[in-house]
């Protein structure tokens, strides 16, 4: 991920809506509020931002945070005499947004996307027979949320000696006290494209808003 001033985007926006930079006059909005059009510029960059990770394919996604790799595991640590070794989790973060990539040692495969408690895999999870449930060939990952808050399951593993090899998460967007905001350098063109149409529909003009998603979407392939 790479970190962008919020001077820079507005500049980008700017361009790309065709405004003269040395244009900072006040717009009308609903006939009440007047703002920069700068100020709407700020006020949809972390919305951006938000839309594009969210939706933007995996392999778009160069960079993230680190996931813990504290383990908790369902049945008893380090027993492997459990009728159900292998199953755990891990907390996840409080900006947590999406998952990029989880693994443990010993699976043979990577998971991309987590399922969330009300997709039907998950009630599969609690199957007796190691071929329904997630396993170290096939594993699967589900967002649940706990007393403590949410949490990353994982099913499953063969014993609970196994351990985080790869965690990775893209956070919720924040403009940070410099003034600046992290996103992902291939999706930074969407981003702008989506600001700018943001930005036409809060203007009332939403036959350019929608020509600006589209270009959004067309950057993301």
């Amino acid at each position: 991920m790479k970190v962008y001033s919020i001077e820079e985007i507005i500049r980008d926006v700017r361009i790309v809506l065709d405004l003269d930079k040395s244009n900072n006059s006040l717009i009308l909005i609903h006939d009440t509020d007047a703002l920069s059009i700068n100020d709407i510029i700020t006020s949809k960059i972390t919305d951006a931002v938000k839309r594009i990770h969210i939706t933007a394919p995996a392999y778009l996604l160069d960079g993230g945070h680190n996931l813990s790799n504290s383990v908790h595991w369902k049945d008893g640590v380090g027993s492997e005499l459990q009728s159900s070794p292998g199953t755990g989790w891990i907390q996840l973060p409080e900006d947590f947004m999406r998952l990029i990539c989880f693994s443990m040692s010993d699976w043979s495969t990577i998971v991309y996307n987590a399922i969330s408690t009300d997709d039907p895999l998950y009630k599969k999870q609690s199957s007796r027979f190691k071929g329904i449930k997630g396993n170290p060939q096939k594993p699967v990952c589900i967002i649940a949320v706990y007393p403590t808050g949410r949490v990353l399951e994982f099913y499953s593993c063969k014993n609970n000696n196994a351990t985080v090899t790869m965690g990775v998460y893209m956070p919720y967007p924040k403009i940070d006290m410099y003034g600046s905001i992290e996103i992902c350098e291939r999706c930074y063109t969407a981003v702008i494209y989506t600001i700018a149409m943001l930005v036409s529909i809060t203007l009332g003009e939403n036959e350019k808003g929608n020509y600006f998603n589209e270009l959004a979407k067309s950057s993301l392939i």
